[in-house]
């Protein structure tokens, strides 16, 4: 692959976390709260903006080891979006049916996420 293109945006698990970041940015700008959780809704973006970016940057260096590396961070922030959405759900701030949807994505993503993951130790090659 040409080193200088942006290889990430052809993996479909980066593909999907866009898609599913995106979602949990319109989902926050709906909630349904009389007060504003700045806070909350910020690190629920931060942490949904930040499973793509990782899976990018992993994916922008030089080793499968790195890659994998950056690929359970982006786990990991995925894991921190569907705490913070129990936490929205308990609240009532969401609806049942859209919190279901996300799990759903969610957990598409992590078996992506687990995937890719596994295809790497599996290859001993460049990330690139």
């Amino acid at each position: 692959m040409d080193p200088n293109t942006l290889s990430y945006k052809n993996l479909v698990v980066w593909q999907k976390s866009l898609d599913f970041a995106n979602a949990i940015i319109d989902q926050v700008e709906n909630l349904d709260t009389k007060r504003h959780h700045y806070r909350l809704v910020e690190q629920m973006e931060a942490a949904a903006t930040s499973i793509p970016m990782n899976i990018a940057e992993g994916k922008g260096r030089y080793s499968n080891k790195e890659l994998a590396h950056f690929m359970i961070i982006a786990r990991g922030s995925l894991y921190e979006v569907m705490t913070l959405l129990e936490i929205f759900k308990k609240r009532n701030w969401i609806t049942e049916e859209s919190f279901n949807q996300l799990e759903k994505e969610a957990i598409e993503i992590t078996k992506m996420i687990n995937s890719f993951n596994k295809s790497l130790s599996i290859r001993k090659t460049p990330a690139k």
